[in-house]
Order: structure tokens, then sequence, then C-alpha cells
């Protein structure tokens, strides 16, 4: 049941007002569900606006938002709430289990401590493997009294339909620009801010991790291997140099700049690109090869990507081999 430690006091994220003004209505009103999935893209806050809900839902004395004073808000703030329980993928796993089911059957079973709600935060969701979900269905079906679920989910479609039909869903969207650019720019810079935003398709948080020292390494030395490629590098050779990065980090930056490419190819607008900086390897993509080309590769990106993500791929440099060898071909195609 450990929790984490703020170090800053949880609050909605600014372009988050307006969802988080409802849920604060509906718990004030008593009206809040006992289940809520928040989902929407990596990035987009769905952990902030949870956090925030959470620390208020186990406040003595909230108001706006949890008041950082009380008891509650003291153990929350230690690292440890004993009415929270936090259920994530163990170890190395990728999956969540039904043993993390059956303690949620356990903790609900058990009075509150502190007397109010119990929570039990769930990510990601789409992580319970089949048992774990059909398990889950009991807790949710029977939560008993003063007890929330929170479903955090990157990608719902994942999670049975029998688990999204037993909460109030709440789809967090990418938010425009002006709503998010001031609190991007205070930690970026003005420029830099609206270059990592739109590398990051819109979504904040994203946007300032790629804009970290050692994600901006990986990606220009991505951009490195694609620029050696077209000079006709060896893709093997070249995939060993980015030998102990994350192949799913990569694949995800390679199927970014896929559809970027044939948004390109296909509407030849450099203004529908996301990477800007990349024009010159796009340009001479779409000279060597053809769009249905690209298509192909980009949905061998994704279920490789997938693959890696579940856990069904046990060589990952393999998998970077072979798809640095298909870039390898159509840019020199």
């Amino acid at each position: 049941m450990a929790v984490t430690s703020y170090s800053t006091w949880p609050h909605p994220l600014p372009w988050q007002q307006t969802s988080w003004k409802h849920l604060t209505a509906q718990q004030d009103h008593e009206r809040l569900p006992h289940a809520l999935l928040l989902s929407g893209p990596r990035g987009v806050g769905k952990q902030a606006l949870a956090e925030a809900l959470i620390a208020r839902t186990l406040c003595h004395h909230p108001a706006d938002t949890a008041c950082g004073h009380c008891h509650g808000c003291a153990m929350l703030a230690s690292g440890y709430h004993p009415d929270l329980l936090t259920v994530t993928p163990a170890g190395s796993s990728r999956q969540i289990r039904i043993d993390a089911v059956r303690d949620i059957s356990d903790f609900t079973q058990q009075t509150a401590q502190q007397g109010g709600y119990r929570v039990i935060l769930m990510q990601p969701a789409e992580a319970l493997n089949v048992a774990a979900a059909n398990a889950l269905l009991k807790s949710l079906e029977e939560p008993g009294g003063r007890t929330l679920f929170l479903l955090l989910s990157d990608i719902p479609s994942r999670l049975p339909a029998t688990i999204r039909s037993r909460c109030q869903q709440w789809r967090l969207t990418i938010p425009d620009a002006d709503d998010c650019l001031p609190w991007l720019s205070e930690r970026l810079g003005r420029e830099e801010a609206r270059f990592w935003l739109r590398v990051a398709g819109g979504v904040p948080l994203r946007a300032s991790e790629l804009a970290e020292s050692e994600e901006r390494g990986l990606r220009q030395q991505l951009h490195e291997v694609f620029d050696a490629l077209v000079r006709g590098a060896e893709p093997v050779a070249e995939a060993s140099r980015l030998a102990g990065q994350s192949v799913e980090s990569i694949l995800g930056y390679g199927i970014a700049w896929l559809e970027d490419l044939i948004r390109l190819g296909l509407s030849g607008d450099a203004e529908t690109v996301s990477n800007p900086d990349l024009l010159p390897l796009y340009r001479q993509a779409i000279k060597n090869g053809r769009v249905h080309d690209w298509f192909r590769l980009l949905d061998y990106a994704r279920e490789q990507r997938q693959l890696l993500s579940a856990g069904g791929n046990p060589n990952a440099q393999l998998v970077l081999e072979a798809w640095l060898v298909r870039w390898s071909t159509l840019l020199r195609s």
C-alpha cells in the first residue's frame, strides 16, 4: 500500500481545470461514481489528475484541492497511507496478475482506517491479464461503500468491455497549445516549448520529457543513424551503435517519423509534420520510396512495439536490426 512521496503537493495541471471542476463538483455532491477510468495519450497528465483527486479524497478538510496540512495529507506526503492501494505490474512483469487483484478484494473488505474512503489506483489498467481482469469484475460490481477505483489507461480499447462498462470514463484529450504553453514555457523557454510541443504532437508532459538531455541525446543519435543509412551505411552495424538503448523508445521515434513522412508524402505540406528539423531526411526518403511501402513499415513498427511492450518478443536487438534493414532498403530503393 505504499504511495509516492510528493515533493510538491498534487494539483491538477493548468489545462485540466474543466475536468477538475466537474470531478470535484461530483465529489462535493456525493455523486462521484465508485470507479473512474481516466484515459488519454501518454503525457497528457492522467497521473497528475488522479493524484490530485486521491489527495482530495483522503484529505480531512478538502477545499478546491487537498488542504496539505491535516493528518490524512501528512500520511500521504510521507509516502504511506493505509487507505490507499496502488496496483501496478510487479517487478519486471508487464502484466497485472490475479494476485494483485486478490489484494484489492482483501483491501475493499476492510474498514477504512481513517474513517473515510478507500482508494485503489491501478495503472496501466490495460496491463491486467485475462484472469486478473475477470477477478476485478467482482470488486467493481460490489465495491462496498466509500470506495473509489481510479484506473489509468493510455489505450483503453485494450481493456475488456466488461471493465470499461463498470467505470465512468473520462477521456483526457490533447490540450490546446494556448492552455499548456505557458506552463511548458516556464520550464523550457518559449521557443524551446513551442518546438518540443510540436515534436510531441501537442502532448505537454511528453514535450517536457523529450526536452530532457537523455531523450534529446537518443533522438539525435537516431537521427544520425538514419542520415548514415541514407548515405549507404550497413544497418546491422548502425543497430549496434544503439545497443543498450530502449528499443521501444527507438520504435516510438520511428513511428512518429513514419507518420510525418506519410503525411508529407500525401500532402506535400511541410506544416503537417511534427518534426520540422527532419524535413531533409523526409524529403530524401520520399524521393527514394513509395508511400504504400512506408505504410507497411509503419504497421511493422507498431506491431513490434506492441509485442515488446507485452513481453512477447525476447530479443529486442534483433527487432531493431530487422527494422533498420527495412528502413535502409526503402531509403536506398
